[in-house]
């Protein structure tokens, strides 16, 4: 059951920022994207484990940035087991943070739980971290599979999400 997320306005975030390294989570976001644009989730054959809807949406966001005169890249990686940003590895978390170095700010398409591992990768790197997606709430969906083995994502409904403060969720968790 992955978040649903919406675009949030991240322009007015970024201004004054001369370069922004965009960092995609390609779980949640993807599956909505997928959901908005009524497009498979995964298509193997043409796409390999990649959502099509979703890597329009990033590279969108990165002309966008681009053409407000940001220096836009994508910190982006091929391996499957890296696609939930929320469950990087250390050395994921500090190539990241090598990555972002370089940058003014981090644009984070993800949920919370996303913006925050960035947050925590990013402590020793000074740059703004933005989150570029807000969570409207968790997808009830029943998967397909249709001709040639592509996923789609049906979603029978959606669950609202409202956030509690994160200085009351760092006093109420546990920390390891």
């Amino acid at each position: 059951m992955p978040f649903y997320l919406e675009e949030a306005d991240i322009l007015s975030r970024v201004a004054g920022l001369r370069s922004v390294l965009i960092v995609p989570c390609k779980f949640c976001p993807a599956a909505s994207l997928a959901v908005r644009e009524a497009m498979p989730y995964i298509e193997p054959l043409r796409h390999f484990l990649k959502t099509q809807a979703y890597e329009l949406f990033v590279q969108e966001v990165r002309q966008r940035l681009e053409d407000e005169g940001i220096r836009a890249a994508v910190f982006d990686s091929k391996l499957p087991h890296q696609y939930v940003a929320c469950m990087w590895t250390a050395e994921r978390r500090r190539k990241l943070a090598r990555r972002a170095a370089s940058f003014d700010g981090v644009v984070v398409l993800g949920c919370e739980a996303t913006t925050e591992t960035v947050r925590e990768a990013l402590k020793p790197v000074e740059c703004d971290v933005i989150q570029g997606m807000e969570m409207v709430g968790i997808m009830n969906i029943l998967p397909s599979i249709t001709f040639p083995f592509n996923v789609r994502i049906n979603v029978q409904g959606i669950t609202p999400v409202t956030a509690s403060a994160p200085e009351r969720r760092r006093e109420t968790l546990p920390t390891s």
